[in-house]
């Protein structure tokens, strides 16, 4: 009986012990540091992440560090009025990876055409399901060649921080929106 009183006293130690060890070993953040987002966008990227660094430092600097960030690409188009279709990976930690779209109309003085691998942070995002909806947005592009530009989208509190590296001819402004959605569709609306 002794001989099962301290078998069952030893079990229950090792089993408080273990947890608190392996815890504090398994334990992740929940967000992404610039390192991080760095380094996963100079991969992504490759020789047109020059100023990637930069730029992400500047979104931390206003926003703090994300939770979630996506990688994919897009395509737009404009003749005043205009579209953007795109697809992509989002990366959590809590949940992993996930496929994703957004589409959206876009109207202004705008006037081209451009393809983008884009990064996007996203921030205060407390479901995988909440990053689905409507992005309001007003962007500026005046890029000819190539180079990176980043503009804010906010919907209630979740904050979406695209960094485009774009190659094309479009130039102007614009307002429109960006619709994320879990499966792909051609309308923009």
């Amino acid at each position: 009986m002794t001989k099962f009183f301290t078998s069952l006293l030893l079990a229950v130690a090792l089993g408080f012990a273990a947890p608190s060890g392996s815890l504090a070993q398994g334990a992740v953040s929940e967000t992404y540091s610039s390192e991080e987002l760095v380094n996963a966008g100079h991969q992504f990227f490759g020789s047109l992440s020059q100023g990637l660094a930069s730029l992400v430092e500047r979104a931390i600097s206003q926003f703090g560090q994300p939770n979630a960030y996506i990688l994919g690409q897009e395509g737009a188009g404009a003749l005043f009025a205009g579209a953007r279709f795109g697809e992509g990976t989002m990366y959590t930690r809590n949940v992993g990876q996930r496929e994703i779209f957004w589409q959206g109309p876009t109207i202004g003085f705008d006037v081209g055409g451009d393809g983008s691998r884009v990064m996007m942070l996203v921030y205060n995002l407390p479901s995988v399901e909440a990053v689905y909806g409507r992005y309001p947005s007003i962007e500026g592009s005046a890029y000819i060649v190539g180079g990176l530009g980043m503009n804010v989208m906010k919907r209630d509190e979740v904050v979406m921080v695209p960094i485009r590296s774009g190659v094309g001819a479009r130039l102007g402004v614009n307002v429109g929106y960006l619709k994320f959605t879990s499966e792909p569709t051609w309308n923009p609306f």
